[in-house]
């Protein structure tokens, strides 16, 4: 349990005339009314109340009467308010420490007899807000089914999944998570993207799936940047401005729970609520983690037993908030930072590690840790008998694991990196990088390091390096799928499509149900022309993940190349269905509605594509087709014209453009865009037969046969060249 933070500052509680208290007088005996009450109401009804995580409510006088001997014992020894980092080191917001003279005097009023004082004089408790803290959520998740918690044993780690609703992405300013505060000890919330999650929960019929530590996969590099952390105590807050996280359509939540059984059997079902704003985030930061659990292997009896890890930032960064872990045998966590210039600066001290009371904890005044900062982080473990903690007696040895009777070694950051040189590399791929390069220091030829590794190179463009690291991971792994299936997105990327389409076979034969590794390999297929293969893996991408609005839409698209328009006009309507805002499926159902004739069907979706993606000049080029072919010339070549503005090489659009151009007759433009096209395309016929056509039309007669003359040299039955090569000689030779 943790309690709000609050300071607080005493004034004199008594004076007697102009010259203050008389020298020599015994102060008044403290009374819960005037004295004690403040403290308590400020610093631990938060926790102490009905329906919370503390075991007995503070509330009232004869509350804390009862139990004055345990308050002054546990503020004694500064066990309770919890705050186990040290003062002075790491600059912490929200500090629960009462301070010596609150704590003498609760001391004094037990000593003096615990009197109640006058009412009169006794402040008023703390309001507190029932339910939602935060006010109503505007999304509430709740599990399918509840977990059944045995009612003894070990503690339980243990997963639930929660599917989003939500019709688009959503921006979540806050989250708020409310749970059974008696059986739940803390509790993480991941964001799976990938939807990895559900394959572990589908492999059993309980709700959720076991495991202490998850990691969820990933489509993309889109590193969790929040502590989504919730423990008994815990007071829910919004991000900071710019720094909301984003939830897509096809996005799970995991809560990942720490239970402790009751006593009798209990059900587990937390909700979980969510907090939308329209900004869009501006700040993105990210968690970094120290860590050494390969170290842990602490033999019984051992006092201090010491585990160290250490990381050089490559980039500047805003320190946020930290994050210790350990177990029961965790003792002493010392985390700081050494700058550049050899300078030590203290992040957090906890000097008595105790795992009931582990936190999130953020600074007051977020510290800027320069590029070529080290940051270190060192544990020391007590493995013998006269810990309290130490779950196992006799002593045993213990090493890392997801158990709680085993150790961890973490220590997480979050923090807000600064672009560095020319600006353009996310900075979060550069932490990864040297995040995991560490990690191969101290765990080489670790399949995961070098995954991870690969993936961050391949997204910084660096293809030769990310295809050595995967191709590493692979070779550590031979069974990791999704290594496969990434290394083969690398090699395609590379120009590799034969090795490409291996890995991606590889990673199916691995898991056949692998959507991610069919819609891949479709995508090499359909772009080798090999498009019956490519739609075999589209279409089975898309029954393994049918709300995958992406998967619909690549299954339309290569359906479209096949000539299969109906299906593939009701495959993109599938996908807008799932994701009205997926542009390639607005530009897709646009272009097979053009190529069935339904030119004004054609138009809106267009339309939409462009306005969903102003950037994209296929789009613009494709609407101005729709455009043209419904006789809206004008708006057909404002639509090519803003296709130039984006793609000045673009030779569809010039070519369009000097058509339409040619046919309204003007000529000096279409020349201009018909020389254009013909710069990129010399052995285009009807490009040279149209370029012939405006050169006569303005009168450049010989210039005009020249190029009716290359039109049929690269085309001899070019009926339309050939007779307008007739018609110009003609008019020359009427000239003549």
């Amino acid at each position: 349990m943790t309690c709000p933070a609050v300071r607080l500052a005493f004034v004199a509680a008594a004076v007697l005339g102009a010259e203050g208290p008389v020298r020599g007088q015994p102060a008044a005996a403290p009374t819960f009314d005037n004295d004690v009450a403040r403290i308590v109401f400020r610093n631990c009804v938060a926790c102490h109340r009905p329906g919370e995580a503390g075991p007995f409510s503070l509330l009232t006088y004869h509350d804390v009467r009862s139990h004055a001997r345990q308050v002054v014992a546990v503020t004694q020894s500064r066990y309770m308010p919890p705050w186990p980092p040290e003062a002075g080191k790491g600059n912490l917001a929200g500090e629960r420490r009462l301070s010596d003279d609150e704590i003498a005097t609760l001391r004094r009023w037990l000593e003096t007899g615990a009197a109640e004082g006058d009412p009169a004089d006794r402040p008023a408790p703390p309001r507190f807000t029932e339910g939602w803290q935060l006010g109503e959520p505007d999304l509430v998740l709740s599990p399918s089914r509840p977990f059944a918690l045995r009612a003894d044993g070990a503690d339980v780690f243990w997963n639930l999944v929660y599917e989003s609703p939500v019709p688009k992405t959503r921006y979540v300013r806050a989250v708020e998570i409310r749970m059974d505060r008696r059986v739940v000890h803390h509790a993480n919330l991941l964001i799976d993207r990938a939807r990895s999650a559900r394959r572990l929960d589908a492999r059993d019929p309980e709700p959720g799936f076991p495991g202490m530590e998850l990691t969820t996969e990933s489509v993309g590099f889109d590193p969790e940047s929040h502590f989504l952390f919730w423990k008994p105590g815990t007071v829910p807050a919004f991000e900071p401005d710019g720094m909301a996280w984003r939830i897509d359509r096809d996005t799970d939540l995991v809560l990942n729970l720490h239970l402790r059984p009751s006593g009798r059997p209990e059900t587990v079902a937390p909700t979980i609520g969510l907090y939308f704003t329209s900004e869009a985030p501006r700040l993105f930061p990210m968690l970094l983690q120290l860590e050494h659990d390969g170290a842990l292997d602490i033999p019984p009896g051992a006092k201090s037993f010491v585990v160290t890890d250490e990381y050089v930032l490559p980039v500047g960064v805003d320190l946020l908030g930290i994050y210790p872990h350990a177990h029961y045998l965790g003792k002493d966590l010392e985390g700081y930072a050494t700058l550049p210039d050899g300078t030590r600066r203290w992040l957090i001290h906890i000097p008595d590690w105790d795992v009931n009371w582990q936190g999130v904890y953020r600074y007051r005044e977020p510290p800027f840790l320069p590029k070529g900062t080290t940051l270190s982080m060192r544990w020391s473990y007590d493995n013998s008998a006269e810990n309290v903690r130490n779950p196992s007696q006799p002593p045993r040895r213990v090493l890392s694991g997801n158990r709680a009777e085993d150790e961890m070694a973490h220590l997480w950051l979050q923090v807000l990196p600064r672009k560095e040189g020319d600006g353009k590399t996310d900075p979060r791929l550069l932490l990864q990088e040297a995040l995991m390069r560490r990690r191969l220091v101290k765990y080489p030829g670790d399949s995961t390091a070098h995954f991870n590794l690969g993936a961050a190179l391949q997204a910084q463009g660096r293809l030769g390096e990310a295809v050595r690291e995967l191709e590493a991971a692979v070779r550590a792994n031979p069974a990791h799928a999704t290594a496969r299936n990434t290394l083969g997105a690398a090699l395609q990327a590379q120009g590799r499509p034969d090795l490409a389409a291996r890995e991606y076979r590889d990673a199916l034969r691995i898991d056949p149900g692998y959507a991610s590794a069919h819609y891949n390999l479709g995508q090499l297929l359909a772009a080798q022309g090999r498009l019956d293969e490519a739609i075999v893996h589209y279409r089975e991408a898309a029954r393994l993940e049918p709300e995958d609005a992406s998967l619909h839409a690549g299954l339309g698209a290569a359906l479209q190349q096949a000539g299969q328009l109906e299906e593939a006009i009701e495959q993109a309507r599938r996908a807008l269905a799932l994701d009205p805002d997926l542009e390639n499926a607005r530009f897709n159902l646009g272009q097979a509605l053009l190529s069935r004739g339904d030119a004004p069907g054609a138009a809106t979706e267009l339309g939409a594509a462009v306005h969903l993606r102003p950037d994209d000049p296929d789009a613009r080029d494709a609407l101005g087709a729709a455009l043209a072919t419904m006789g809206r010339t004008d708006e057909a070549i404002a639509a090519f014209r803003d296709a130039l503005r984006l793609a000045p090489d673009d030779p569809a659009a010039h070519d369009a453009l000097g058509q339409l151009l040619l046919a309204k007759g003007e000529l000096d433009e279409a020349v201009t865009h018909l020389r254009a096209v013909l710069r990129q395309r010399p052995d285009d016929a009807d490009v040279c037969n149209n370029l012939g056509s405006a050169l006569a039309m303005k009168g450049d007669l010989a210039e005009a046969a020249r190029f009716f003359e290359r039109a049929l040299a690269i085309d001899p039955a070019h009926a339309a060249a050939r007779a307008n090569l007739t018609r110009a000689r003609a008019q020359l030779d009427r000239k003549d």
